[in-house]
């Protein structure tokens, strides 16, 4: 797995955990404990009117009981009745099975104080069972452990560097095609930003990254456009890019889900290394060129 695979799958795993809620998330937890841990990890569904007997996953080779939390919203009262209920059912179903019970949560800010001190409380009260929590930094350890095949499996295909070496104008063809707009601006900015817009625009440094190893084709793109037969062609396609970004921040995502949206709106990262690597070239021509994601402002840095 080289640099730009690895920027790529950090950043997949950062918006699948980060989105994943209820279910979606206990799965995601589960097939990567499930590559991390092969014939160890259990994952533990619900049967009949017994449920899961507070146990969404086990690890035999140190008894411990998984129990997943990833609501929409939650408040601070049912967060500590969630954590009440499910340890003292786990002591309750598996008795001398746990030795261990971890809390799984994706609030990647962290747990409030009132929860931590919970958990101590309980682990004081049942000196047998060791107490722990695993959050956004624990499972991306876990996560990013995993070899290549496993992390494809995961969330897909990547492109290498050398894939994206290897990009020519029949790879590149298919993913511009797919992102026609129409109406372009008829004042486009034509800036290039400085590097401070990757820090202006709040991207993570997995975003940052993929977009640098676009450059390495960017110049393939801007080809492709002086060459095609409509000279108006990417002006077209820049307008629609914009458009698709005013209507994602206007929703309020993030900078990286708003990153991982354009990317489908390319042509999309689940095709092959090939065509991934193509998008990551479109994707870095039009961010430097100001289409998407706002531009460094020289008055901030003064603020």
């Amino acid at each position: 797995m080289d640099a730009l695979q690895k920027h790529l799958f950090q950043l997949k795993f950062r918006i699948a955990f980060l989105e994943s809620q209820g279910k979606a998330f206990e799965d995601l937890f589960s097939r990567i404990m499930g590559h991390a841990f092969a014939g160890d990890f259990q994952a533990v569904r619900p049967y009949g009117n017994k449920g899961d007997l507070k146990c969404d996953g086990y690890r035999g080779s140190d008894k411990t009981v998984f129990q997943c939390y990833a609501p929409k919203t939650t408040k601070l009262d049912k967060l500590q009745a969630k954590v009440d209920e499910d340890f003292n059912g786990a002591v309750a179903h598996w008795g001398p099975r746990m030795e261990r019970w971890s809390f799984v949560h994706n609030d990647d800010d962290g747990l409030p104080a009132d929860v931590i001190q919970q958990l101590i409380d309980l682990g004081q009260a049942n000196q047998s069972v060791s107490l722990g929590q695993m959050s956004y930094p624990e499972i991306f350890d876990v996560t990013m452990s995993l070899a290549a095949p496993h992390l494809e499996d995961l969330f897909g295909p990547a492109p290498t560097q050398r894939t994206l070496a290897q990009l020519d104008f029949e790879a590149l063809r298919p993913v511009v095609m797919l992102i026609q707009r129409i109406d372009p601006d008829e004042n486009p900015s034509l800036a290039a930003p400085s590097a401070s817009k990757l820090k202006a625009n709040d991207l993570s440094d997995d975003a940052a990254e993929l977009l640098r190893q676009g450059r390495r084709r960017e110049r393939l793109v801007e080809d492709f456009f002086n060459q095609f037969p409509n000279p108006d062609f990417g002006e077209e396609i820049a307008q629609g890019f914009r458009d698709r970004y005013h209507e994602l921040k206007q929703q309020g995502h993030s900078a990286d889900h708003i990153f991982m949206e354009l990317q489908h709106f390319a042509g999309g990262m689940s095709g092959t290394p090939q065509h991934q690597a193509a998008v990551l070239a479109v994707m870095s021509y039009f961010f430097e060129r100001c289409d998407i994601f706002e531009d460094y402002v020289e008055a901030e840095a003064d603020t």
